[in-house]
């Protein structure tokens, strides 16, 4: 009897929306599954009515009934939801979604092969529409299988290696680029790299930048200077703190994103060593907190709201047009100078 009086309560919700708007029952559940049928006078005075009951209709039942196959619903799988980078480009996605009536799932896998497969196979069983994603490396074989299944993909921050896929990220080898001849045109050589995972194309990329600059200015690179872990605070404080042990210190530090350049700030003033009078630190990430710190952070900025909501157009674009043209847009850095950088007296 339950179950009957819940079929019937859900009937009665779907009957007075049409009884309200005048329409038959069938036409409002055409409405409520996005009918091309449906006139467009029809289709206002309907979603009037729903609005005015404050009628909620059911998705999942929508999804069964659907004859369109769109569910509506954008995946989204990124390594650190705790990186406020990646808060960015989710705002970014949610935004340009949420004005084109998408609902977005959302899955961190903090760089866990089988965490980020879990998330990809569960929102395939959701069926959705597209998905945004970080691959957890240049061959990540989950992202790729996806691409074969011509599900819509676009890869945001970094990119496939052997498949031909929509990506949008920001130029890493010139941001990277920017901040080591900063460095080195007032005088620092010795200039430590504390950098995630090379299995990490984006880290790749800013190794790249870091010896083009290197080798523009006639430093050799020097390998014993260069430190690759996990993108996460506890790495960057352990790195800084065996750096800030070498018997001939480093007079400056790189770190590659914004959580590695907390830990090796916290790691600096554990030591008491002053910034930027004794060791300088750019960083790669500018968060909104870098002009709070002591001294404040001179850091490359990476437009992440702009990255997401980009990545969620061109998903829109990929799920409407399915065999458009491949893109690979590449968005600016911008090296900010603050505070944490001094001359080699």
């Amino acid at each position: 009897m339950r179950c009957k009086r819940l079929h019937y309560s859900k009937l009665s919700n779907l009957k007075a929306v049409a009884e309200h708007s005048k329409v038959s029952i069938a036409t409002v559940s055409r409405v409520i599954n996005n009918d091309p049928k449906v006139s467009k006078a029809t289709m206002l005075k309907v979603q009037a009515s729903i609005a005015a009951l404050e009628y909620k209709p059911n998705r999942v039942a929508q999804r069964l009934r659907s004859t369109s196959k769109k569910t509506k619903l954008l995946g989204l799988v990124i390594p650190d939801i705790q990186n406020p980078f990646f808060v960015d480009v989710v705002r970014g996605v949610e935004d340009y979604a949420y004005q084109n009536n998408f609902a977005v799932m959302i899955g961190n896998f903090g760089q866990d092969e089988k965490k980020e497969k879990l998330y990809l196979d569960i929102l395939q069983s959701e069926n959705i529409d597209g998905l945004i994603v970080a691959p957890i490396h240049g061959k990540d074989k989950g992202v790729e299988n996806l691409v074969k299944k011509n599900i819509p993909v676009v890869c945001i921050d970094r990119g496939l290696t052997d498949v031909d896929v929509d990506v949008v990220k920001v130029n890493n080898e010139q941001g990277a680029f920017s901040a080591i001849s900063h460095l080195l045109s007032i005088g620092h050589k010795r200039i430590a790299f504390i950098s995630g995972n090379f299995k990490i194309p984006t880290y790749i990329e800013r190794l790249s930048g870091y010896k083009k600059a290197l080798s523009e200015y006639g430093v050799a690179f020097d390998e014993s200077l260069v430190f690759a872990r996990d993108t996460d605070y506890k790495s960057g404080f352990e790195i800084a703190n065996k750096i800030l042990e070498l018997d001939n210190r480093p007079t400056a530090i790189f770190s590659g994103n914004n959580l590695l350049t907390l830990g090796a700030l916290e790691a600096i003033h554990a030591k008491s060593i002053k910034i930027p009078e004794d060791i300088s630190i750019v960083g790669f990430d500018d968060m909104p907190w870098s002009i709070s710190l002591n001294p404040p952070l001179s850091a490359v900025r990476q437009p992440g709201f702009d990255m997401g909501r980009k990545a969620a157009e061109m998903l829109y674009e990929r799920i409407v047009n399915p065999t458009r043209e491949k893109e690979n847009v590449i968005l600016k850095t911008e090296l900010m100078l603050r505070k944490s950088t001094a001359p080699i007296v």
